[in-house]
């Protein structure tokens, strides 16, 4: 069922059993606080700064704040997930274009609502078939205006929607109706020129990016499967006929793309970000396949894990920057490049900021890809079973401050009882562990940050007012071990592992946990952190979340947790994120991280909060729906909230 709970007043702002049984007005129009704006990309802007203009909600009213609506996707109807390994993880992040609210559901639910009262448009059952898939979420969805049609032309405005089985859809804004000069019927089917492609291997889990009259798409590629899984091509078509008009391949120079795109090649999957003044658009990049094992990779790391500035009128390569060399920790960059202007010496440098799964950020010159802050190489640690091909160095910024600390040591050591430390620091002292980028062997070896990060796919925020950047990250090690094949394909091995094949190992990999469960390493286990970009160094950091919904009453204790999505900046001077797992949203002071408000979520908040200004009152919304492996309540809610 589809439905909204408008609520009026205290007495629906308690539980949602209480919700159920609120049937009120929505609130009354407050006094017109300016003109309407939009949310128009994922990211805010096509810079991705997840910044809002509107101010009507600040730090001296924020506390005012009532829930003015929630909309349910119906996305947890029995059936909805066929496959008991389907994680469904309600990650989208709605735009705003015109008079509707755009968003999609984990199964690829096209969804319009109205911006005021959350009531549902129309909604589109893109129908993926999503079988085989371990993660199944959809953070998007994109927009493009034709400013040659008419108001009332059919796809004048147009939704573009990604799959989770590797479509692409182009629908009418206006009611959902296909857009019948796109493709054939609407759709686009992506997967039509890889060669094989298996059950689960191949989906789109980011929005879409619009720029130029192009719709450019990556894909994720399923990590650990196999050596053949499809290409990690670039693409991009023509918004408006959906004919391919370029492609790009991150393989090596000179190698041969007679044959078509080159299985296993790094993919993109995370957001992209554009400049459409200059005709770039930037894309975070994958590894290659053999994710821990870079023995036989033949050169295709050259543009793996990196950012890769392309020309979006003709896909040429224009500059790129390589964050991990031969990464063989499942280091791929995970988040959206966040495009800003640099102060510099003699004016502002058209710049951006990438973070990374290992905690650190790299500023670069988007027109060059040269560093605005000094990145120096270091010696790392060398050996398992591969030596020659990791690489001697990795780079590291002087600045901005890491966001992560760089080693654990038996001192960090963490337990709720003397017992539980004590087994962590028995196996701590048994793992293979020599720091950051230790290779990884036979042995069970330490990897912090692990493969969650550091950052992710929440990427960062930008305050161009307060020239501060704002940064969510989690503090968890993982335990990865390669297993030799022959060891897996004996008849009696039964130990859950991920296949790798096409490599001589397989991979068992797991969080560094104590025996009740918690990270062994002392917390916080999750920050948020204010960078100063003028100085590159830390503003301020704050624990983000607490232990309810994870552990039992009393021992909800606010020591920071994992988390899993991003923020939102305001020009009112605050700082929204959910992201945790005790399913909040919360407010604080941008300027001292300060937090001034919270409010209880249905499920957990693993989206990026939005805002606009609509009918003279600003709007902050989220998606809660949960997510499984994080283990957050489950849901499918998108939440929006006003002043009372």
């Amino acid at each position: 069922m589809h439905k909204t709970i408008l609520h009026t007043g205290l007495a629906c702002m308690a539980t949602l059993s209480l919700l159920a049984g609120c049937t009120g007005e929505a609130p009354a129009t407050a006094p017109a606080g300016g003109p309407d704006t939009a949310w128009l990309h994922w990211g805010g802007d096509e810079g991705g700064t997840r910044f809002a203009s509107p101010e009507d909600i600040h730090t001296g009213n924020v506390h005012r704040l009532e829930q003015a609506w929630e909309y349910h996707s119906g996305d947890l109807e029995p059936g909805s997930f066929p496959d008991p390994f389907n994680a469904p993880a309600m990650q989208t992040t709605p735009i705003l274009a015109g008079d509707s609210l755009f968003l999609c559901s984990p199964r690829n639910r096209v969804i319009a609502l109205d911006p005021a009262s959350g009531e549902e448009r129309w909604h589109v059952d893109a129908n993926p078939d999503i079988r085989g898939l371990y993660s199944v979420s959809c953070r998007g969805v994109a927009f493009h205006h034709d400013p040659t049609a008419g108001a009332d032309e059919a796809c004048a405005g147009r939704v573009i929607a990604g799959t989770l089985d590797g479509r692409l859809l182009a629908l009418d804004a206006r009611n959902g109706e296909r857009c019948q000069d796109f493709g054939i019927d609407g759709e686009i089917d992506l997967k039509s020129e890889l060669g094989e492609v298996r059950q689960g291997e191949y989906a789109m889990t980011s929005a879409p990016t619009v720029v130029n009259d192009r719709i450019v798409v990556g894909a994720q590629v399923a990590d650990l499967r196999r050596a053949g899984v499809p290409s990690g091509v670039v693409r991009a078509f023509d918004v408006r006929s959906g004919e391919k008009v370029w492609s790009w391949e991150a393989v090596p120079p000179g190698h041969d793309q007679s044959q078509g795109y080159t299985p296993g090649s790094p993919n993109a999957w995370a957001p992209f970000s554009a400049d459409s003044e200059r005709r770039l658009v930037f894309i975070p990049t994958g590894n290659p396949t053999g994710d821990y094992y870079g023995g036989e990779r033949a050169g295709m790391d050259h543009y793996g894990s990196s950012i890769v500035a392309l020309d979006t009128t003709t896909g040429k390569l224009v500059w790129h920057y390589q964050t991990v060399h031969r990464d063989v920790w499942d280091y791929d960059v995970p988040s959206q490049p966040v495009l800003f202007d640099f102060p510099g010496k003699d004016g502002p440098i058209p710049a951006l900021v990438q973070a990374t799964k290992m905690g650190l950020l790299f500023v670069l010159n988007r027109e060059t890809g040269e560093p605005l802050f000094p990145i120096e190489e270091r010696a790392v640690p060398q050996g398992g079973p591969a030596p020659e091909a990791l690489s001697p160095t990795q780079p590291y910024p002087l600045l901005p401050e890491a966001l992560h600390p760089d080693t654990l040591t038996e001192e960090d050591m963490f337990g709720f009882v003397w017992f539980d430390k004590q087994a962590c620091l028995k196996e701590f002292r048994q793992l293979n562990y020599a720091g950051r980028y230790t290779p990884i062997g036979t042995e069970p070896t330490l990897v912090y940050p692990g493969f969650m990060g550091g950052s992710n796919w929440g990427s960062v925020s930008y305050d161009p007012q307060r020239n501060l950047l704002l940064a969510n990250t989690t503090r968890v090690p993982a335990v990865i071990e390669l297993v030799p094949r022959e060891v897996v394909d004996a008849p009696d091995y039964s130990e859950p592992v991920e296949r790798q094949e096409g490599t001589p190992y397989a991979v068992k990999r797991r969080p560094f946990l104590s025996p009740l469960g918690a990270p062994c390493n002392r917390p916080p286990w999750g920050v948020l952190t204010a960078i100063d970009m003028n100085s590159g160094k830390k503003a301020w950091e704050v624990p983000l979340g607490g232990t309810r919904d994870l552990a039992p009453f009393p021992l909800w204790l606010n020591l920071g947790v994992p988390n899993s999505g991003g923020s939102l900046v305001t020009a009112g001077g605050l700082t929204f994120i959910g992201a945790a797992t005790d399913s909040y949203l919360r407010a604080f002071e941008t300027a001292t991280g300060e937090e001034l408000w919270k409010a209880r979520l249905p499920a957990g908040g693993h989206a990026t909060p939005m805002s606009y200004r609509y009918q003279g009152r600003q709007y902050v919304v989220i998606a809660a729906g949960g997510h499984r492996h994080l283990g957050s309540r489950m849901g499918d809610a998108v939440v929006a909230f006003t002043l009372d």
